[in-house]
């Protein structure tokens, strides 16, 4: 009721459907590709949501205003060009700011342009949608996408580092789970995450 006051009804389902509906990774299963790569440390899946949030806003300012002048057949280039142009300002602040995390995410950065999220939405929803509605659509697909892969990385580096955030939390003794350092680790775990997932809305 509370969003529903302050966003209206459309603003009140935009929300529900980016967090829970047609949650990006459990209900559509997009943006998998960089979410298996880089969720095996907090700092990398924060940074890659972050960077993620920052283009999935940046585009949705730009392509919404300009829905209605962007000729269809050239819509999807334009959409490329766009989220090509934010991917690499998220890549140089990487570069300048946190090398270290830009060197670990690597070409992870780079294909945040291929992103299936993005280009999903800037089709979807932005070139139909106001742009004050597409901006929180935006922020709430961010939100939803940058929630999850830190769920997902809290578990992996727990298990496969016995840390989190870098400082030890697992006791003495503690056996490294190698395979939650590795990319089938995640498939593991969003495996197990999509299955509650389903569980929950099935109900």
């Amino acid at each position: 009721m509370l969003l529903k006051k302050i966003f209206g009804s459309k603003g009140n389902k935009t929300i529900k459907n980016a967090l829970w509906y047609n949650h990006p990774i459990f209900s559509m299963c997009l943006g998998i590709c960089s979410a298996l790569a880089i969720t095996n440390k907090v700092d990398n899946a924060i940074a890659m949501g972050a960077g993620v949030s920052f283009v999935l806003i940046a585009t949705s300012i730009i392509i919404s205003p300009l829905r209605k002048l962007i000729p269809q057949r050239v819509r999807i280039i334009s959409y490329m060009i766009t989220i090509s142009s934010f991917v690499i300002i998220v890549d140089m602040f990487l570069k300048a700011f946190f090398p270290v995390i830009s060197v670990k995410l690597g070409p992870y950065v780079g294909l945040i342009i291929t992103n299936c999220i993005i280009m999903g939405r800037a089709e979807a929803f932005y070139s139909q949608n106001k742009t004050g509605l597409s901006i929180l659509d935006a922020v709430s697909n961010g939100i939803s996408f940058t929630v999850t892969l830190i769920v997902v990385a809290v578990i992996r580096e727990i298990l496969g580092f016995g840390t989190l955030l870098g400082y030890k939390v697992t006791p003495g003794g503690w056996e490294n789970w190698v395979i939650m350092a590795m990319a089938p680790g995640a498939f593991f775990v969003y495996g197990v995450l999509i299955w509650i997932y389903g569980e929950i809305t099935s109900r």
